[in-house]
């Protein structure tokens, strides 16, 4: 695997405290990191932890741990500046090639940290009334990609979906479909099954809407109108319909499911999305009611004069929160404390990611809240990945105007893009057809996985197709073509496996890439704190720009000796591995030709 560089240093800089200042510190408690560009130096020690136990001016004690690093390991550190409170570290060239020689015999990206730790990933839960949109899809990249990265650090993974397929927005969907369908079927109008119930969602809205206004005109209140609309009366017949178990509902409500599931897996497909186990809502609902009477008798809940259960939260800065109605039906809370408790049950995780938008912060915190109250032993392992929406140029998204846009359809704009912009720079003439589409299906999902990716998971964002798959910005397919270049000169000759000579040494532009490559351990390490995949798109954009700028600088095929030539193609080798374990983690893929 990629050594850990920073590692090597604590445990130098621990030697030299102890030997030569009789300070024995942990490693761990060391600060060091890539020395900024405007200063000399590959990494920097911060002094002032040290300054204090060591009763010792930082600037001096600097100078000190300077000295004892060179005079202690003088194959490795070849010099040292001061600035301040910081001791500015340059690694011989000696040390790099053997950093060089080390990863390219090592082609293992293996990170064992979570080793044993079994962590559950619940992602997508979408509605099956609708189609999965633009939302979904930055939800499920985020979820899909966190579960990879966990993988590869050693976790058992478990993937999971809860599927939202019962409520009154379901039955809008089939009253709707009643009132306008005549009998018409995705088979019969050829469309995908998740779409055409979506339709009827919007077409519920619009008669509803109508009526409303229809109503206001005769005289009524707007509140009025909405409780008498017609079809808003049979919707709501129609849900106690359901919970009562009517056959004719319930037969309805499996066949508009049915079209729906067949239409996600569908797009699921096409993205690359995968479930171990999936939940449903109608399975689901039910559960937790036994927390309510086991929190009673605990004191954890309280009853008020309706019949009604709550949980008083004030004390943790929340209010009094609803578990149980008065009439003994469930609300979302208790839904999900008792799924907590069944996903529990069958797989015993040790943590369970909830990647939700942060419009449930509050929610979230008071489900944790509740299970630690009721001293459930998963309590702390629960863990909400909180990300901001996703908007458009125009603003955001509303299902039920029908103004949201479908991932099937932004999927498909995204390959018209890339074949426009693919075809615009003329590189691919030699390409079959089937090569073609399928380089336009690399690109296009390339460039929607990196830009909803990349940015911070917390923040909010604004997705624009035509910016997204540019080939020369911050974008998957700028990624994709630097690997592509890289597998492109190794067709042409590949490194030998012999190491490097040890007279080798290091232009800037070659250490400036091996300074890079060094850094994705802690940026496999940072993704896994943070639960933040966009530190590796990150760093997959710096290592390629990082490369093409070694590349524009310095030739590969033509270098000055056959020792550089290897250095560099060892290198360009590296860089590639790293480029494509970084954006797998992303669930990208990246094509060895462009």
């Amino acid at each position: 695997m990629i050594m850990r560089v920073v590692d090597q240093l604590k445990q130098w800089v621990t030697v030299v405290l102890e030997e030569s200042l009789q300070y024995q510190g942990k490693p761990d408690a060391l600060v060091i990191n890539t020395t900024k560009p405007e200063f000399e130096g590959d990494y920097t020690l911060v002094l002032f932890s040290l300054a204090k136990p060591l009763k010792a001016a930082p600037e001096k004690l600097g100078q000190e741990l300077g000295d004892s690093l060179l005079h202690r390991f003088p194959e490795t550190i070849a010099r040292y500046t001061v600035i301040k409170g910081f001791l500015n570290l340059t690694l011989s060239d000696h040390f790099w090639l053997q950093f060089v020689d080390r990863q390219f015999q090592d082609p293992s990206i293996v990170d064992d940290r979570l080793q044993s730790k079994k962590v559950m990933v619940e992602y997508s839960s979408p509605n099956t009334n609708k189609p999965l949109h633009l939302g979904h899809l930055r939800n499920i990249f985020l979820g899909w990609s966190v579960a990879e990265i966990l993988k590869n650090c050693g976790a058992e993974v478990v993937k999971t979906c809860v599927v939202n397929d019962r409520g009154i927005h379901i039955c809008k969907s089939m009253i709707a479909w009643q009132l306008f369908g005549n009998g018409a079927t995705p088979a019969t109008t050829d469309t995908k099954g998740d779409h055409f119930v979506g339709d009827y969602y919007v077409k519920f809205n619009d008669e509803y809407k109508r009526q409303v206004e229809e109503l206001v005109a005769a005289g009524l209140n707007k509140t009025e109108a909405e409780k008498e609309a017609p079809i808003m009366k049979a919707t709501q017949q129609m849900l106690l319909d359901w919970e009562a178990g009517d056959p004719a509902v319930l037969s309805l409500w499996k066949q508009m499911n049915g079209w729906v599931y067949e239409g996600f897996e569908q797009t699921y497909n096409k993205i690359g999305a995968d479930f171990q186990k999936t939940y449903y809502e109608s399975n689901t609902y039910l559960l937790g009611k036994q927390f309510v009477s086991e929190g009673l008798k605990q004191g954890v809940f309280f009853t008020k004069e309706d019949g009604s259960t709550w949980i008083d939260l004030t004390a943790e800065g929340l209010d009094q929160k609803l578990v149980l109605r008065g009439d003994g039906t469930s609300v979302y809370i208790t839904q999900d404390l008792g799924l907590a408790q069944e996903k529990y049950n069958e797989f015993a995780y040790d943590q369970s990611i909830y990647v939700i938008a942060d419009e449930q912060n509050y929610h979230m915190k008071v489900l944790q809240l509740i299970l630690e109250k009721l001293g459930k032993p998963y309590a702390g392992g629960i863990y909400h990945l909180s990300y901001g929406m996703v908007e458009l140029p125009s603003g955001r998204m509303k299902s039920r105007e029908g103004t949201v846009v479908d991932a099937d359809d932004i999927i498909n704009e995204m390959i018209d893009v890339a074949r426009r912009k693919t075809e615009e720079l003329g590189k691919v003439k030699d390409f079959s057809p089937v090569e073609l589409d399928q380089l336009y299906k690399t690109l296009a999902l390339g460039a929607l996985k990196f830009f909803l990716l990349r940015v911070d998971p917390k923040k909010k964002m604004v997705f624009n197709p035509e910016e997204s798959i540019d080939f020369q910005g911050f974008t998957g397919p700028f990624v994709q073509y630097t690997h592509a270049r890289i597998c492109s000169l190794l067709r042409k000759e590949t490194p030998v496996e012999q190491p490097l000579p040890a007279t080798t040494t290091f232009l800037p532009a070659e250490r400036e890439l091996v300074l890079q490559v060094a850094q994705y351990p802690m940026v496999l390490e940072q993704a896994v704190t943070e639960q933040n995949p966009s530190v590796l798109a990150i760093f997959a954009f710096t290592l390629a720009k990082t490369f093409n700028s070694f590349y524009n600088q310095l030739s590969v095929m033509q270098a000055e000796s056959s020792e550089k030539k290897q250095l560099r193609l060892k290198l360009a080798t590296i860089t590639a591995k790293l480029i494509s374990a970084s954006m797998a983690n992303l669930g990208i893929a990246v094509p060895q030709r462009m």
